[in-house]
Formats: C-alpha cells, structure tokens, sequence
C-alpha cells in the first residue's frame, strides 16, 4: 500500500470520488466530513499528507490548519475556492505545503500531492551520517538542516518547508540572482509553472519572520524586478 492520505471536506461527493481515484494509484485514504476529528485522526492513523478544505460548514479550515501546526509538520495541502486568494495566502502563512482552487482536475492534486511527499519524504530520509554538514551560514544567517530552523541574530524562526528549501538554496549560493522559475522548481518541482505567484507571497512571509526580529537582515533578500530575488551578502 502506497501513502496514506487524509481528506478533510464537508462535500460527501467529493471525498468518494478522490478516494476511488487515489485508489486507483495505490493511495490509502482516511475520509473527515468534519475538522473536530482531525488531530485525533494524525494522533492514530498517522496519515502522511492531509488535504483540507477551508471550508467545512461552520468551521474553518484555517484554523483547522492552525491547530494542526501547532501540533504537527504533517504536509497539508489546501483546497480553496476559486478566486479566494485572501484565504490562499493566510494558508500559506500558517504553513500549507501547497493549495488547490475549486474545482479542480484530480491530475493536478495528484501532481501537487506527489510533489510535496517527494519534499516531505526527503526530509525525513535516513539519518544524516556523523560527519555531514548539518548547518549552513552566510550573512549572519545560519540554517539548520535537521530541525529546518533559521538562527538570525540569535534567534530561532521556525520556517514551512517551502520557506526552508528556498532559504536554503540562497543561503548556498548568496548573491545568486534566482528567477521565479528556478525558485518553484526547488520548493516544488518542475511540473509547476512560473505563472503560481505564491513564490511571492513565500518570499514575503519569509522576510516578515525575520523583520520580526531584525529589519536590516530582511532587508539582505533582495527583488530584482523582472526577474526574482537574490540573498546579498557582503564579500
């Protein structure tokens, strides 16, 4: 049996005809009409990925979302509706691995969900060896790779997945211009398209952490209009 997948949504309809077709590509799923069962439901039956509506009748699946977070870094996806982009950009803030609009093609859940495993599951991957380098620094900035936390002036910003590979990849290559493009295709892989903006709102969420602690180290995350950002490092 492949992964086990958690489907959190109110629409009955829906939630029967994902679980046939994930089936169908080995996929277990667990079914929620509700969010009250959620944290009980990753406590027991420790599903792999959850996908959650933010709609769920009276409840609210932001804050089902909040709830999980502060329990869980189980990768969750999104389903918002469409044009909801007010509710797609708080989900990404609280730590949604990726979104979804209604209605949706399956093909394209599916792509997203294979893409955020593939993150989630090399994260998780076999013990790091004694002598690889767990820590990556430059500028005042030092990224541990274990715990995916950032360390800025002496302080710890906890970062979404998302956040971290990007921060990674300038932390590695600082004063490296990164168009959109390359800077999707890191936090999710080639089969999305440079046209998701929620490169961006990452980006943003990112230099606010660490706004919170020190304005002039946001400030080293550089736009460079038209074509992405860079981390600007002092040689």
């Amino acid at each position: 049996m492949g992964s086990k997948i958690l489907i959190v949504d109110d629409d009955a309809k829906l939630r029967s005809l994902l679980a046939k077709y994930l089936a169908g590509y080995g996929f277990e799923t667990l079914l929620l009409a509700a969010g009250s069962g959620v944290l009980k439901t990753i406590r027991e039956e420790t599903p792999d990925l959850v996908i959650l509506d933010i709609m769920l009748g009276r409840e609210n699946g932001l804050e089902i979302l909040r709830e999980i977070r502060g329990q869980s870094r189980i990768p969750v996806i999104m389903l918002t509706a469409k044009g909801e982009e007010t509710d797609r950009i708080v989900g990404l803030e609280l730590g949604a691995d990726d979104y979804l609009p209604k209605p949706f093609n399956p093909r394209e859940l599916l792509a997203r969900m294979n893409s955020v495993l593939r993150r989630s599951q090399s994260r998780t991957a076999d013990p790091l060896p004694v002598n690889r380098k767990t820590e990556i620094s430059a500028g005042g900035f030092t990224l541990n790779t274990l715990n995916q936390r950032l360390m800025v002036a002496g302080r710890e910003i906890e970062l979404s997945t998302t956040e971290y590979q990007m921060m990674k990849s300038m932390l590695m290559h600082p004063n490296r211009i990164f168009s959109r493009d390359e800077l999707m295709n890191i936090a999710r892989g080639k089969e999305f398209m440079a046209f998701d903006r929620s490169v961006d709102v990452h980006i943003s969420n990112l230099r606010h952490k660490i706004s919170a602690i020190s304005e002039k180290m946001k400030k080293k995350i550089k736009t460079v209009w038209g074509t992405g950002y860079m981390l600007e490092i002092e040689e």
